[in-house]
């Protein structure tokens, strides 16, 4: 299975690491497993109507800083798996651009580990995305 990174869009297949999860890399003790898929919104955060999404990255800091964040919500909540894979690249609106996925024993322990995994990889990691608006504007907007 892939590590926890940034990857070029089309690359990975969101879909097919669900499935490779599921069916090769579960120890027997997962009771929960739950996921977090991020898609481009057609609307930005200034409110404005959005026709693409550029993301770029600082590669080697953000996988390292995304691969520190699995491990330590995975040693925080007593997880089998916290992974995260984020795309680079151009989105159009609608296309996802990252997935988190954390296994564990209980329920208990896994919705508050995807809520802090990916509120971690909103800000950690060295993300950068450019929202490009109808009509040709753009922003940089922090946080990926």
């Amino acid at each position: 299975m892939r590590a926890s990174g940034v990857y070029n869009k089309g690359e990975l297949n969101f879909g097919k690491l669900f499935t490779q999860i599921l069916t090769r890399n579960l120890p027997k003790e997962v009771g929960a497993l739950a996921t977090f898929v991020g898609i481009t919104r057609v609307l930005g955060k200034a409110g404005k109507k959005v026709s693409l999404l550029e993301m770029e990255s600082y590669e080697e800091h953000a996988n390292k800083t995304i691969r520190k964040i699995c491990e330590e919500v995975k040693s925080k909540y007593n997880l089998a798996l916290v992974r995260v894979y984020h795309l680079i690249g151009k989105f159009k609106v609608g296309s996802p651009v990252v997935f988190v996925v954390v296994a564990g024993r209980y329920r208990r322990d896994v919705f508050p580990a995807l809520q802090e995994t990916v509120e971690r990889y909103k800000t950690e990691p060295a993300l950068f995305k450019k929202e490009v608006y109808v009509g040709g504007a753009y922003e940089w907007i922090e946080g990926g």
